[in-house]
């Protein structure tokens, strides 16, 4: 599912025709307080796409990992957006290594303006920290994004393969209007 805003745009173009068309009518001072409301609020519609909000905390499903932080999505035009990422990763596993001890690990997953809705990139950003009682940065920057989604678990110390995962949860989703990118 791809938004779209080119119907609002086009409404939004038609008034502003209007507005320019009747202060010519009238007095010269309401003539160029109509034409300057109208070109402010053309120019800065896409402010009211950006978002910024807390995110987490999410835990692993056994609740040794733990992540939450920070997304700040700002848009330059329809499709064109930056979004940053910051955080902080917890190992709350005090366990030995010999005893099963794992280390704290995030997944993120990002899907571009150019996919289809839930059609998610092949690349993505993962942290790993081993310290029980300590934490790891969590830090990213990604261009032109619809979503981007977490998931945190658990890892061996030398392991590529992350086990004890909780679910992936919405950080960003223009898709959703709840964080304020409507058509």
């Amino acid at each position: 599912m791809h938004r779209s805003i080119r119907t609002a745009l086009g409404l939004a173009a038609a008034t502003a025709a209007v507005a320019v068309a009747l202060p010519a009518l009238s007095t010269p001072a309401s003539a160029s307080t109509a034409s300057a409301a109208t070109s402010s609020a053309t120019s800065s519609h896409h402010d009211d796409w950006d978002y910024d909000g807390y995110w987490g905390s999410y835990w692993s499903s056994n609740h040794l990992a733990k992540a939450k932080g920070w997304v700040d999505a700002n848009y330059d035009d329809e499709e064109s957006n930056k979004v940053h990422v910051t955080g902080k990763l917890w190992d709350n596993d005090h366990r030995t290594y010999d005893e099963g001890g794992k280390c704290a690990y995030i997944k993120f997953r990002v899907q571009s303006w150019d996919d289809d809705e839930d059609d998610w990139s092949s690349s993505f950003k993962s942290y790993k920290y081993c310290g029980a009682g300590g934490y790891k940065a969590i830090n990213f920057w990604r261009y032109d994004v619809a979503q981007v989604q977490a998931k945190v678990c658990q890892i061996g110390l030398y392991s590529s393969h992350p086990v004890k995962c909780g679910s992936w949860h919405d950080i960003y989703n223009a898709y959703d209007e709840d964080f304020g990118y409507e058509d």
